[in-house]
């Protein structure tokens, strides 16, 4: 069996092939250690490991404890980073590193040369390396090749979840490190403005709804528009039209086209918008208070380089204009940042509550709606599309508030993830409790055994991962909202 035909059709899959092929070498090295009676040991069963495999005895001839990455090309600036990151997981002074490239490795002299400037001992294989153990395990091999996706699909649910919040806060610490780089930005979703009392998605609709019924005269007391928002949520039941298409029918009752009739509109939206917010929790929540912690510049310089909303409202804005920060609401093409500013990309549109402290808020492209949505989607050189590529190739990124099912994002994760030989992002998910999801009001409503239950919980997070891997992103589980602002804090104490 040859390895380039191996790695070429895997590679068809996309950021998923890649990761098939990771399985299928760490197998193999796992094949080889039992051959020589001794033992390797996985990330998924070791949480304290932030390497593909550790090899507490040595392997293939490499006698002393040894950390394993596998990375898909090689180069010095990826050899530098991999040696720095071992330094700080390195568990004994004799531990060496062994990296394993996919590619070709094209200057083996040079890669010695430069392993002698560590302290570490550091090996390097390529192809040669791994053709050599896929000959001597030739059996073997072929056999992993054709169950391929079943040993991915073990490997993922057989990850315990038992230690999830020890492993929560090694990847806390990973946060950390790239946040301390400054290569480092924040993407934000529709929780961060919930935090502080702004309207779901639903519930805005729903109010837009009557907003526009009203103003046909068909509703003139607060009873009827009680009445009016009954018939909407019903109406929302049964013929359950999607977010985006209610979004549509709105605008086209509420705007026919006319620019007047256009900032009508925004100006509903708007109004609704913050007029709904819910008062009993403080504009400046905890979590945004937090997020302007770690966009507030330390001695050395700024550690986020951008932040990405796709949220409308300006109350981040707010919060860093009382810190006295410096930072541009970008929300159109032409806009930049001065070098001195935080730049916040409003990728989905800006709605400010004060339209006048912002000029040009009208060129603001609005993805409220099916059709401002397509228009986004659909132009792969939108500006907002560029950004969040930019941002996804160029830096780590931290998702706060998202919950990823977004089609366009997922998109761009997926282009991105091809370039990336280890997930960079980060994402914030709820993590589903027992008692949640099997009762309800005290009583149970799944029909099945409490371990089976938790069993499907257990792999149902494990293959959320997964999948979140395979987009290039690490899930920072969480089982109540009050535990991200803690957890940013942290980000900013663990530089």
């Amino acid at each position: 069996m040859n390895f380039n035909i191996l790695e070429e059709k895997l590679f068809d899959y996309g950021s998923g092939g890649y990761y098939l092929v990771e399985s299928f070498l760490l197998e193999l090295l796992r094949i080889e250690a039992v051959s020589s009676g001794s033992e390797l040991i996985t990330e998924e069963r070791n949480s304290k490991s932030r390497f593909d495999a550790y090899a507490p005895n040595g392997l293939a001839g490499i006698n002393q404890p040894l950390a394993i990455e596998i990375v898909h090309s090689i180069s010095p600036n990826k050899v530098n980073s991999i040696v720095n990151w071992h330094k700080k997981f390195i568990r004994s002074e004799n531990e060496a590193l062994l990296i394993i490239s996919m590619r070709e490795i094209k200057s083996s002299s040079y890669f010695e040369k430069l392993s002698s400037n560590f302290k570490e001992k550091v090996f390097f294989w390529g192809k040669d390396e791994i053709q050599g153990l896929i000959k001597k395990h030739q059996a073997e091999a072929t056999k992993l090749v054709n169950t391929l996706f079943s040993i991915r699909f073990k490997q993922a649910i057989s990850r315990s979840s038992d230690d999830w919040k020890e492993q929560r806060n090694e990847v806390i610490k990973e946060v950390a490190y790239h946040y301390s780089s400054g290569r480092f930005s924040m993407m934000l979703g529709a929780g961060v403005s919930s935090s502080a009392g702004l309207p779901d998605w639903d519930t805005l609709l729903n109010s837009l709804f009557v907003s526009m019924l009203t103003d046909d005269g068909l509703g003139e007391k607060k009873t009827e528009n009680d009445q009016i928002s009954s018939i909407v949520r019903r109406l929302r039941e049964i013929d359950g039209p999607s977010a985006l298409m209610l979004a549509r029918y709105l605008r086209k009752g509420l705007s026919s086209g006319s620019s007047e009739e256009q900032s009508k509109f925004i100006e509903s939206v708007t109004n609704q918008l913050y007029a709904l917010r819910n008062k009993r929790f403080s504009i400046n929540s905890p979590l945004i208070k937090s997020i302007a912690s770690l966009c507030t510049p330390s001695r050395t310089g700024a550690r986020v380089r951008s932040v990405l909303t796709y949220n409308f409202d300006d109350l981040l804005e707010r919060e860093l204009l009382e810190r006295g920060l410096s930072f541009k609401s970008i929300f159109e093409e032409i806009d930049l940042a001065g070098p001195e500013d935080l730049p916040i990309y409003h990728v989905h549109g800006f709605l400010p509550e004060d339209r006048t402290n912002y000029p040009n808020i009208d060129q603001s492209t609005l993805a409220f709606s099916e059709e401002g949505y397509h228009q986004i989607y659909g132009e792969a050189y939108h500006w907002s599309n560029l950004i969040q590529l930019n941002s996804l190739k160029e830096t780590a990124c931290l998702m706060v508030g998202l919950s990823l099912t977004d089609p366009n994002l997922r998109r761009l994760l997926e282009i991105s993830a091809k370039s990336l030989d280890k997930p960079k992002h980060f994402a914030f998910l709820k993590r589903i409790d027992y008692e949640e999801f099997a009762k309800e009001g005290g009583k149970s409503v799944v029909n099945a055994s409490a371990t089976t239950i938790r069993t499907f919980l257990e792999r149902h997070h494990s293959l959320n991962e997964e999948v979140m891997r395979e987009l290039g992103v690490n899930i920072i589980w969480y089982e109540s909202y009050d535990e991200i602002p803690r957890i940013l804090k942290d980000i900013g104490k663990n530089i």
